[in-house]
């Protein structure tokens, strides 16, 4: 990785990918136009790791002697024979704004395939890579790539590609080479600061909302039971009990399939466990100079947190009064793996009949799998034994009663659906403005650096869940109807739903995509993100 070099010491020029500039996710290896390789062959290989793989690197040798601080002269590497076949692939690539991309030393370098004269008739391709270097010591720490030399794109003629290599003294330090691709202007702008402010204001509210309900009503229910216990048995049974008190002898009944419901709430904690200390280490560590590094982190932490899912998963199911507890940790630790794979699988269909670069490799596959059956289950029994013996027996205030009480009718807005879709309304909106800078930052060529900003955000994200779902479980128990506990889940995971609405509005209004498999890649990463978003947000 980032060498430091001797003079005349060989810096590689490796090429990545080439792909249509709106459509960030559909790359092709570099050599799948017919550009043509430079003469120098000899080169040691390159091994690329796990997050470089599932992202859909394809470095190749670009062939262009380059040597640690020798210039080179305008020079021409290789020629092309123009076919019409040639041709037709040069053309398409220039009508759909094809760009490559190269890295030298690890620092990225873009650079346009051609482009068309106005009327859309001549075609012209780039053939002068122009490339200027800058050294600090014996460390590259700034490159910058011009593209001159515009030919016209004729059939069956040859076209000759040439690079010149300038070296100079730069006064960047190799810590801070990265910030020129950083843009603060865009992250760090007023609107993102307005956004956090306004959060944390909503939050400030709620929190004085829901304290204001407790107090006051569990205050104002309290003041009516004790009145109540005072009065002889003769009054008591002609007085009018109602509210939450009711249904103190069902509220701890199971819930309605306990299986799924424990294994979504075991995921939902091991998700936050995952995000909360992937954003930690990014504030720490910049992993976003190293391709790839931040998709391997998030790897290894979900798999080194797996027994966060089973502990909860597990003790939650114990208590629900569960048998099958091996089904159920089966089920917990698969549900975010098999809904992840199942989503890769199909679109690596797409990107394999498209021969993208994206299309993972069968290695990589049996990798991921490997990590699933023998890291993440071991640890996931693990967590289970621990949670169904440290926490596994019921201790509940008071008995269930052996007969559930029949469910009084209540108001339309008192019914569970739509607690659930109102649920998701707050917490959706105190994160939406940090979406769009995640999702640009995802879909576009932006690089994502302002973690402290998500953390805040997550912060935010978690008071504004919990809030919520403690006054949708209170309206909904006022209403005598005991079934609470999918209601707080779902009242907190609708926030998915207003995700996924909302990447549809970003789509259309926000990004110029088009093609089937750019579509189906976005629609389908983003439904992803929205579940596990969402099954996060229902375990608070």
């Amino acid at each position: 990785r980032a060498a430091t070099y001797q003079d005349k010491e060989e810096v590689v020029l490796w090429m990545n990918t080439v792909g249509p500039y709106h459509n960030r996710q559909e790359t092709y290896k570099y050599f799948s136009l017919p550009f043509c390789v430079g003469s120098k062959k000899s080169i040691s290989h390159y091994h690329e790791t796990l997050g470089e793989a599932l992202q859909g690197v394809e470095l190749e040798f670009s062939g262009l002697d380059i040597k640690f601080k020798d210039d080179v002269m305008p020079a021409t590497y290789c020629e092309i024979d123009l076919d019409k076949e040639k041709r037709d692939a040069f053309v398409y690539a220039i009508k759909n704004h094809y760009w490559y991309q190269m890295y030298i030393d690890d620092l990225p370098i873009w650079g346009i395939v051609g482009e068309a004269d106005e009327n859309g008739e001549d075609y012209y391709l780039w053939t002068y890579k122009k490339l200027e270097i800058g050294f600090n010591g014996n460390r590259i720490v700034d490159v910058n790539l011009t593209s001159e030399g515009k030919v016209k794109l004729v059939p069956n003629t040859k076209i000759q590609m040439s690079y010149s290599v300038k070296w100079k003294k730069s006064d960047v330090k190799f810590e801070d080479r990265f910030d020129k691709y950083l843009d603060p202007s865009f992250f760090q702008h007023r609107i993102h600061w307005f956004s956090i402010f306004n959060s944390f204001m909503m939050v400030i509210f709620l929190v004085g909302l829901v304290s204001m309900i407790l107090m006051r009503t569990l205050r104002k229910d309290y003041a009516r039971y004790s009145k109540e216990e005072e009065m002889d048995d003769m009054d008591r049974d002609l007085g009018d009990e109602y509210g939450w008190k009711q249904v103190h002898g069902d509220v701890f009944r199971p819930s309605s399939h306990p299986l799924i419901f424990s294994s979504l709430i075991g995921s939902g904690c091991q998700i936050f466990a995952v995000s909360l200390i992937v954003i930690i280490v990014a504030m720490i560590e910049d992993l976003y100079t190293e391709r790839g590094s931040m998709l391997s982190t998030a790897i290894f932490v979900y798999a080194a947190t797996s027994p966060v899912n089973g502990y909860f998963g597990g003790s939650l199911y114990a208590r629900q009064g569960g048998r099958r507890w091996i089904k159920q940790m089966f089920i917990g630790a698969f549900l975010i793996p098999a809904m992840v794979c199942g989503t890769a699988f199909f679109i690596n269909f797409i990107a394999i009949y498209y021969h993208a670069s994206r299309a993972i490799p069968f290695g990589t596959m049996v990798a991921v799998c490997c990590i699933c059956f023998f890291v993440i289950l071991p640890l996931n029994l693990v967590g289970t034994i621990l949670g169904r013996n440290l926490s596994g027996q019921p201790n509940f205030p008071c008995r269930v009663n052996a007969v559930p009480r029949p469910i009084p009718e209540k108001k339309w807005f008192m019914e569970p659906a739509v607690i659930v879709c109102l649920g998701g309304i707050l917490p959706f909106g105190s994160i939406f403005i940090e979406m769009y800078f995640i999702f640009t930052s995802f879909w576009a060529y932006k690089i994502y650096y302002v973690y402290g900003f998500m953390m805040l955000v997550l912060v935010i994200l978690c008071i504004v869940t919990v809030c919520v779902t403690i006054v949708c479980t209170y309206f909904l128990l006022n209403a005598e109807d005991y079934r609470w506990q999918w209601t707080s889940f779902l009242s907190a995971a609708s926030t998915a739903i207003y995700v996924y609405m909302y990447s549809f509005y970003y789509y259309f209004f926000k990004t110029k995509m088009y093609g089937l498999f750019q579509t189906s890649f976005y629609f389908g990463y983003m439904a992803v993100f929205s579940t596990a978003l969402g099954i996060m947000c229902g375990k608070f």
